[in-house]
């Protein structure tokens, strides 16, 4: 066997590296030979590069701007690496006032200097992936624009997504869907470059769509869906779209054209939820068959398989945190949330379940409410709000169905039972559990109960079904939460100061007067009606997605809905309305400082 360097003995190693000095020696004395001025140009060019690298990062269009103004111009000839930094970051708070005073409206000299200092805040915050931002106070929630698109389709719509101007549907007709939806700068009275004599077009104008053939399912080569769409999903570039159906076929989309790129057959049963990585072309399907693929849409290939739910993920989310690649999931029945880590190759166990009384809600069970309301309304921060002659129920928490992140530390979960609770990473169980958020329905008739049991006689009550929570977005480093279910109305809540529980905003848009809502009510599975308040999204909310309009939501907030008469993994429930896209527009509240009309600074700096 020949000798090599691993099995040589370390005495005649060393004897060996001082024999072979003569290709070191030639190496070195080429280098040395080299002319001083071909030295200086790399050693510069790397003191280029440390000062670029220092100052990249997700800093927003300031830090790229300089960069590229930077990179343009060649500077002094004896400038140091220092010098080009603070250089830089003079630029960099230049281009930050300038800003400032654009969005403010006066000039930013005479503004303290706080607004400059803050913006700087929201920077670094953003690339640490934390929130930052309380925007739930200052939004008009209640005088919210209410615009339908009819999607004209016999089965249900069970799924959106949002990057504006355009949104995208699904629906169990295996349809595709894109929308456009109105700016509301458009349609606003006091629009000047509006034509009197045209009406401004407020309802969002579905411009393409795709259907896909069942017949096609053992076919392979075709690139289109074969089964109920149930996930779909968009970059934040807005350059691709996923969606998921019932038969396992994931497929990724052109976003402008709806055209398929790329047919992945990867998983073994309905993928359930799809989610893009913030900032990055990464994308996380979840499926029925208990595991959570990770895809690369720019490249078109498959990554990776996550394993460890006990149950069919339902929902996903991927990660805010432009620096790690992580995902954060629920397993259904499983009743578990689980924060994945995929370069580190691990996961966090987050543990949900359990009735109230474990929650921390002892009143419920023995009758300590906070007080009567309708059934409508959103329950009280003391309590539920139940009528005086009904019996304390503990609703179990059976299925975690909904998941979305606030920053890459907190996230907010909706149940089966209505419950919707505040996680934090550091703690394995909730930090805050709001319940029967959206309710509860109606009572159920008593000949309708049991045809065995005559409920005059017995005194039985008749069960009253909480309103589980169907959809639920966020606003990416924000306190602002939005959920939707069955009982017409789109809810907001926000994050408290402390992180530490949720309170109601109120329900967004205004609710129609009782005698424009008594058609199209919702009817539950025997035919019975179940809601009798004036509702305004008449059908069940199976989607919510949600995106800031202007630089960093100075103009409003759009919310978009997909409406279903159909539950989106199911049929146990139906409506009589129509499928289609609800859009609402939620302005920003206008603080008014004196008879001038100018926007509180106090306003501004929020």
């Amino acid at each position: 066997m020949s000798s090599s360097f691993f099995t040589t003995p370390a005495s005649q190693r060393k004897r060996k590296r001082a024999e072979t000095t003569t290709p070191a020696s030639k190496k070195r004395s080429v280098t040395s030979n080299q002319p001083e001025s071909a030295k200086r140009p790399r050693r510069a060019e790397r003191e280029e590069s440390i000062s670029g690298s220092e100052s990249s990062g997700d800093d927003g269009d300031h830090v790229r701007s300089v960069q590229e103004e930077a990179s343009g111009s060649s500077g002094d000839e004896g400038e140091t690496a220092a010098d080009r930094r603070r250089r830089l970051a003079e630029r960099y708070l230049e281009n930050i006032a300038k800003e400032v005073e654009e969005d403010v409206g006066f000039d930013a000299a005479q503004v303290d200097r706080d607004l400059i200092a803050a913006r700087l805040q929201e920077d670094v915050a953003e690339t640490k992936g934390k929130i930052y931002r309380r925007i739930g106070e200052n939004l008009d929630f209640e005088h919210a624009s209410y615009a339908f698109g009819k999607s004209n389709l016999q089965l249900s719509v069970t799924g959106c997504a949002v990057r504006l101007p355009y949104a995208w549907t699904i629906s169990k007709d295996m349809v595709v869907e894109k929308w456009e939806v109105a700016d509301p700068k458009t349609y606003k009275n006091d629009a000047p470059d509006r034509p009197t004599n045209v009406s401004p077009r407020r309802t969002p104008k579905r411009v393409l769509w795709r259907k896909g053939n069942k017949n096609k399912r053992r076919d392979r080569d075709y690139t289109g869906h074969t089964g109920r769409i149930l996930s779909i999903a968009v970059s934040d570039s807005g350059k691709f779209l996923a969606t998921g159906d019932q038969n396992a076929r994931l497929i990724i989309w052109d976003a402008d054209t709806l055209t398929p790129k790329r047919l992945f057959t990867h998983h073994r049963d309905a993928i359930l939820s799809l989610a893009f990585r913030r900032g990055a072309d990464q994308l996380f399907s979840a499926s029925a068959d208990r595991t959570i693929k990770i895809w690369s849409a720019s490249e078109l290939a498959y990554i990776e398989t996550l394993f460890g739910h006990q149950d069919s993920v339902i929902g996903i989310a991927g990660g805010l945190d432009t620096t790690q690649e992580t995902c954060i999931s629920v397993g259904g029945r499983d009743r578990t949330a689980r924060l994945w880590k995929v370069v580190e190759e691990s996961q966090l166990v987050f543990r949900g379940g359990g009735t109230a009384k474990q929650k921390g809600l002892d009143k419920l069970r023995k009758g300590r409410f906070g007080g009567k309301a309708d059934d409508g309304d959103a329950p009280k921060t003391n309590g539920f709000h139940e009528d005086d002659d009904d019996a304390p129920i503990a609703y179990a928490e059976g299925s975690i169905d909904c998941i979305a992140l606030l920053d890459a530390q907190l996230f907010v979960t909706g149940s089966d039972n209505g419950a919707l609770s505040l996680w934090s990473t550091h703690k394995k169980k909730p930090v805050f559990t709001l319940p029967l958020a959206h309710g509860r329905d109606p009572p159920i008739p008593p000949e309708e109960m049991s045809a065995d049991v005559d409920p005059a006689q017995s005194g039985i009550k008749a069960p009253r079904l909480p309103r589980y929570i169907t959809a639920l977005a966020t606003v990416p480093f924000a306190d602002l939460i939005v959920t939707g279910s069955w009982d017409g109305c789109i809810r907001a809540w926000r994050v408290s100061a402390d992180k530490r529980s949720i309170e109601p905003l109120g329900k967004i848009g205004q609710l129609p007067s009782p005698t424009d809502a008594v058609e199209d009510q919702l009817v539950n599975v025997d035919g019975a009606d179940v809601l009798h308040d004036p509702i305004l999204v008449r059908g069940i909310i199976n989607g919510l997605s949600v995106e800031e309009r202007g630089d960093r939501g100075k103009d409003g907030l759009c919310v978009v809905a997909a409406v279903g008469r159909e539950a989106r993994l199911g049929r146990w429930m139906s409506a009589k309305v129509r499928n289609g896209i609800a859009v609402f527009e939620v302005p920003r509240k206008m603080l008014m400082n004196g008879a001038h009309g100018e926007e509180d600074g106090e306003e501004a700096r929020q």
